[in-house]
């Protein structure tokens, strides 16, 4: 949300650079960098992003801001696809301009994948193993695993969190925990971070615990939590739902304020 909000104030401080970059400047600067996008208002953050991103990678065309870049075209495109769909009966120009966004983020995309084959910076080395199932770079991340750039990073921990997820059910949920631990103070993590919680204790009938990440999930605005059947576990025991429900809410707040920790027993 914090990232969405400085977008509409069309501003962004660059590292190194002395004056904030708006993104009239950076296409008048770089006109290709906002030309090959779509030019209605259907996916305006996303655009933004991209061509922000894009002005970075330019300057510094580091690994960081390849990934960078990288990930902000994912989400750039996800939408734009979406937004090509729609039929403008009056103004087909709209249109055209969105699949010509489409097909820029592919495009660039193919680009950073190409660019960055050999790295060894661990957000690039797992979206070529997700995204285009390379071994090599998954074999690099679990050799990295333990370095700081990896255990340091909520983003990381989950990432690693959805590779052990098919094997590996206890070390799952310690990168889970790990990830909210490392939550920035105001943010609202990854829903499937508390929904593979849920899913995991409820598998392995820890019940008091898919309980409260229900509440918590619920707290975060994710919507089709199904609490009845865990209720109804909780209940034929005998446990106080309104004990677990305190529980929630201070495990809520602790996320929220970046001060989660991973607990041993609720």
């Amino acid at each position: 949300m914090l990232k969405r909000a400085s977008l509409l104030l069309g501003l962004l401080t660059l590292a190194g650079c002395e004056e904030p970059v708006t993104l009239a400047k950076v296409c008048k600067e770089t006109p290709g960098f906002c030309s090959d996008l779509n030019k209605d208002s259907h996916c305006k953050d996303e655009r933004a992003e991209v061509i922000l991103k894009r002005y970075s990678e330019y300057k510094e065309p580091t690994d960081e801001n390849k990934y960078q870049l990288l990930k902000e075209f994912e989400t750039y495109n996800q939408c734009i696809t979406l937004a090509a769909k729609i039929e403008h009966i009056k103004l087909k120009a709209k249109k055209t301009s969105r699949i010509d966004g489409q097909l820029t983020s592919i495009k660039e995309m193919t680009r950073l994948y190409q660019d960055t084959i050999d790295t060894n910076h661990p957000g690039l080395l797992y979206y070529h193993w997700s995204r285009n199932n390379n071994q090599g770079a998954l074999n690099k991340l679990l050799a990295i695993e333990d370095d700081p750039s990896v255990t340091q990073s909520a983003e990381m921990q989950f990432f690693l969190a959805s590779y052990y997820i098919k094997f590996d059910d206890e070390k799952t949920i310690d990168l889970l925990y790990k990830t909210l631990e490392l939550n920035q103070k105001g943010r609202i993590p990854n829903p499937e971070v508390y929904t593979s919680l849920i899913s995991l204790f409820y598998k392995h009938d820890k019940f008091k615990h898919a309980y409260i990440f229900s509440k918590v999930a619920q707290m975060s605005g994710i919507e089709n939590i199904d609490l009845f059947e865990i209720e109804q576990e909780l209940l034929s025991t005998g446990k106080n739902l309104s004990g677990l429900n305190s529980l929630a809410e201070q495990t809520y707040q602790q996320v929220l304020e970046g001060e989660f920790v991973s607990p041993r027993e609720f």
